[in-house]
């Protein structure tokens, strides 16, 4: 194996330093020199061909005629890259292209390095998130717009013939199983090229981003992917610039969350305290708070309360007294993040002379937030059909949130720290990276 296929090969979880400044390098080669003066009919043949799976993932491929993979009888090595930040970033200096010309590499080696994978039997292939393409609206005042559908393909289709390899673009447009780092787009080039066949050799293979989970770094999507796909990451700096990784706390992991503790050695969440009580929840969206009730409170025989359903407090507080009245045991499952919205139920169980209990989950911004996106993204674990909630919703509870008290009128508050229960293959589902 050669030192790049080495470089490239070896697992990490590291992090770089910050790129050092460089010079804007042009992005005229030898070789497009070269062909421009080369007669017509002396070029190889070259093909780029666009296609869009389900109103969401563009997918670009580029070939030369020549040199093509050839069918497999071993495992695929893939190289997989993300586009901005890491293969190119902008001539200008804005945070994104102005046009499809406004780009330039990120470092001068990029199309060599990427020649020489190649040449060692990887496939090698882009995979971006592209959620400022707009696919709806391709023109803005009769031209492309630097959101554009075509203004991507241009800026893509000059980047791939740069590099002048048989190689793809996956771009994802939208919310969906296709943005990184959830694997929908891995899927659809595992598909495309029939890597299903012979399968790929995860230990070969890589992704390299700059989306990493560094303090400078806008998210760890990419870092994810690669977690999600099982195969080594490396940020552009360590795999272009040989710079040397650090170790990285990753702030947060699902599969930490997954309960392997035996059923038997585990002590119920909740119990009843008493014949007819009020019982409220308090935690963020996406804390877990429906689930926790179906799966322990409503087979002890509680009736739920819950304004995502009924729409206004007002409503929830009728409901409640009205099942109070015919003597049942009541669940308020919403947020009630603060000490006013509380205070309204604890005028209610006065009123019933009922005592009062608290539920609260401690589940932070990150897991909730995980929560929300899988639930959206799976329909088996998402019974009651929730729709996806936005990032405002999880900010809005912090800015509120204030822990509950004893002193607030509650007989007790019971404590439930999250941890994910369920099948083999919900457990496989929720223990990727979904944001």
């Amino acid at each position: 194996m050669s030192g790049a296929a080495k470089r490239a090969a070896s697992p990490t979880r590291g992090i770089s330093p910050p790129p050092l400044k460089r010079k804007v390098e042009s992005t005229v080669t030898k070789r497009t020199v070269a062909s421009f003066f080369t007669p017509t009919s002396q070029k190889k043949p070259e093909k780029i061909t666009w296609r869009v799976v389900n109103n969401s993932l563009v997918i670009g491929k580029y070939t030369t005629g020549a040199g093509e993979q050839p069918a497999r009888r071993e495992k695929a090595k893939v190289a997989a890259f993300d586009l901005d930040s890491t293969l190119v970033v902008t001539a200008s200096g804005n945070t994104f292209p102005r046009d499809s010309s406004d780009w330039k590499w990120f470092s001068p080696n990029v199309p060599t390095r990427l020649q020489e994978l190649n040449a060692e039997g990887y496939h090698v292939v882009i995979m971006s998130n592209q959620k400022r393409i707009s696919l709806q609206k391709d023109l803005k005042g009769g031209r492309a717009d630097s959101k554009s559908l075509t203004n991507f393909k241009e800026r893509v289709t000059g980047v791939m013939r740069q590099i002048d390899i048989p190689i793809s673009v996956y771009a994802a447009t939208a919310d969906d199983e296709n943005r990184k780092p959830r694997t929908g787009m891995w899927k659809e080039f595992v598909e495309d090229y029939d890597l299903d066949v012979f399968g790929v050799d995860p230990s070969a293979s890589f992704y390299v981003g700059d989306a990493a989970g560094r303090p400078r770094d806008h998210s760890m999507v990419d870092r994810g992917f690669a977690m999600n796909v099982g195969i080594p990451f490396k940020t552009p700096e360590e795999f272009f610039l040989d710079q040397a990784s650090q170790d990285v706390q990753v702030a947060f992991n699902p599969s930490s969350y997954i309960k392997t503790d035996p059923a038997d050695n585990v002590p119920a969440p909740f119990t009843r305290q008493s014949p007819r009580e009020l019982v409220i929840f308090c935690g963020s969206p996406g804390a877990g708070k429906s689930t926790f009730y179906w799966n322990h409170l409503e087979p002890l025989g509680y009736e739920r309360v819950n304004q995502d359903i009924l729409k206004t407090r007002q409503k929830c507080i009728k409901v409640a007294k009205e099942f109070l009245a015919a003597g049942s045991s009541v669940v308020v499952d919403n947020t009630n993040a603060d000490p006013n919205t509380r205070a309204e139920w604890v005028r209610v169980a006065k009123e019933f002379n009922v005592p009062i209990r608290c539920v609260h989950f401690t589940a932070p911004p990150e897991l909730c937030k995980h929560n929300n996106a899988v639930r959206a993204a799976n329909r088996a674990l998402n019974p009651e059909s929730r729709a996806p909630l936005p990032g405002i919703a999880f900010g809005d509870f912090l800015k509120r949130f204030k822990e509950p008290t004893l002193e607030e009128g509650f007989s007790d508050i019971v404590r439930v720290d999250f941890r994910f229960q369920g099948g083999e293959e919900a457990r496989r589902i929720w223990g990727q990276y979904w944001v």
